[in-house]
């Protein structure tokens, strides 16, 4: 199988190409692997919409299914279970690609119940919990960085655990994860635990912040704002980038003195990964969110289309995000000027991220409690 040469040439500029999306079905038929060996493909995220599509179509799941009604089990149970099946599986699918870049990559993240955002001590036990049920060394535990979850951020990473950090949507929380990852790292070397095993992605998202701002300058209506639409998901993410490089180094900036005396004890960065980096308006190139966030250290999940796109059509110039922080910082300048509450902006996008995830998972439960009843109920008449 032949490698795509623009999915190679992003990963050879320093971006690791994983995809948002998991199934039972893109594991068993051998799609996740040649996704691998096609298009570069060196990680997975999913979600809980990602499993409540995978889990309520087709067939994979009905035996599974079948068996945990049949000895009773409940919904939490079987998407526990499931969940954990298929992301374990992952994780095996992309071994190689974890040996090969020495833990850096080959990673399958599965996130804790968003329902418990608000809860430090329960999204803490439920991350050691995920973390020991999938039993895999290149497994990342999804924890929202949400002002409650930060705490939980820094006690998972103490326990030696490897954390991706979802749901992040400002310059400002960014830095709090950084923080929360720094904390943890200390905590883990003063338990004795090797900071070289323990790994971190701070997912930072794109296209929400332009759907969300765009709006509001399409309602504020003047040349000025309307001349920034399609402007505010890339300075974000950018600066984003630069908040990055301040603490961990690159292109010339020195590592801050806390960062190195980890670094000196075998910690790793905290890699950015650009998440929500399917395009939204139609107005903006399918792959704007990719050819235009190319930096050294970072990761970009990608949905399958949008990876399709980079594969099909997509130019890769190299880097395209450091030396942009002025411009970048110029543009919410402008956003500001025209009338963008930006605080608002933010809250509003962590409510309703949240928000989504906790639908989806009781969508997920929804359905699985139906599956369960339905096979409870063949099971039945098949005794009879």
């Amino acid at each position: 199988m032949t490698t795509n040469a623009n999915l190679a040439a992003l990963s050879a500029a320093g971006v690791s190409v994983w995809l948002d999306d998991l199934s039972r079905t893109r594991i068993t038929s051998g799609n996740l692997a040649e996704l691998a060996a096609t298009r570069s493909v060196v990680g997975v995220t999913t979600n809980p919409t990602i499993f409540a599509g995978a889990l309520t179509k087709g067939t994979e799941y009905d035996a599974q299914v079948a068996e945990i009604a049949h000895r009773g089990g409940d919904a939490h149970e079987a998407i526990r279970l499931i969940t954990t099946d298929d992301v374990r599986s992952a994780c095996d699918v992309l071994r190689p690609q974890y040996e090969a870049s020495g833990g850096v990559d080959g990673r399958v993240s599965i996130e804790v119940d968003p329902t418990l955002s608000g809860d430090t001590a329960q999204t803490s036990a439920q991350a050691v919990d995920l973390w020991q049920t999938v039993d895999r060394p290149n497994l990342f535990i999804k924890i929202p960085a949400t002002v409650p979850s930060l705490p939980a951020i820094t006690a998972t990473i103490a326990e030696g655990i490897s954390v991706n950090v979802t749901l992040i949507f400002s310059v400002d929380r960014h830095r709090k994860v950084i923080e929360a990852y720094l904390a943890g790292l200390e905590k883990a070397a003063a338990a004795g635990h090797k900071l070289s095993k323990i790994y971190s992605v701070a997912s930072f998202f794109v296209s929400r912040v332009d759907s969300e701002i765009d709006a509001r300058l399409t309602e504020i209506g003047t040349d000025a704002a309307l001349a920034l639409k399609g402007k505010a998901g890339l300075a974000n993410a950018r600066l984003a980038y630069a908040a990055y490089v301040e603490v961990f180094g690159g292109g010339g900036v020195e590592p801050s003195e806390r960062w190195q005396e980890l670094a000196a004890k075998g910690a790793n960065v905290q890699r950015p990964l650009w998440a929500s980096t399917g395009v939204k308006d139609p107005a903006y190139p399918d792959t704007l969110y990719i050819t235009e966030l190319v930096a050294p250290h970072t990761v970009n999940t990608m949905p399958e289309k949008t990876m399709e796109a980079v594969a099909d059509h997509g130019v890769v110039t190299g880097d395209t995000i450091s030396g942009t922080a002025a411009a970048s910082q110029q543009v919410f300048d402008s956003l500001v000027e025209a009338g963008i509450d930006l605080g608002d902006v933010f809250a509003v996008l962590e409510t309703e991220g949240v928000e989504k995830f906790e639908v989806s998972w009781s969508e997920l439960a929804d359905a699985i409690t139906a599956q369960l009843a339905a096979a409870q109920a063949d099971s039945t008449r098949t005794a009879d």
